[in-house]
């Protein structure tokens, strides 16, 4: 008899949050263009890796697969979370701060404090986007009999932002 499917495996761990601050710009309904004010989560991460059983049968090793995601993770933890390539929002380092400015606010942090991501707004979707793009550089190795990677970031108990990447060369 004949199989046929797909291989996963999944990462969803307590250890995997951070509690970080941000703030974000959107377009109501009518056009207008909101800053929100300077507020914070604590989020969760998870990570899905489909793709062929390598040599050894699995997709990616577990313990690696955590402790890569969770270095990321740490990182941001207990951070403000600046858009690095915002169009309106200028972001700059000046004499051991950060400074963010925006349409007449300013924002100052001392720059240990600061994480400037380059992305265009500090969403969920977003910051997915950032972590799975730093765990497929940070775990090139081990994704060799993976297919597509899939992160996710979760800001608000059930309010999640997910960003999916096919690899490079892989059978997908």
């Amino acid at each position: 008899m004949k199989r046929s499917g797909n291989f996963s495996v999944e990462l969803v761990k307590p250890q995997l949050v951070f509690s970080a601050a941000h703030f974000i710009t959107f377009r109501t309904g009518a056009g207008e263009e909101i800053c929100e004010s300077l507020h914070g989560h604590n989020y969760a991460v998870r990570c899905t890796v489909w793709g062929e059983l390598n040599e050894e049968g699995y997709v990616i090793d577990f313990i690696a697969l955590r402790d890569g995601l969770a270095e990321i993770v740490h990182d941001l933890d207990h951070k403000v979370l600046l858009a690095g390539s915002h169009p309106r929002i200028a972001v700059r380092q000046e004499n051991g701060e950060i400074v963010a400015e925006y349409q007449g606010d300013r924002w100052v942090f001392p720059e240990n404090n600061c994480r400037i991501l380059p992305v265009s707004n500090t969403t969920a979707e977003l910051l997915a986007m950032y972590i799975s793009e730093k765990l497929v550089q940070r775990l090139s190795e081990h994704l060799r009999s993976a297919s597509r990677i899939s992160v996710g970031v979760d800001e608000n108990g059930g309010q999640w932002g997910n960003f999916e990447t096919v690899l490079n060369g892989a059978n997908s």
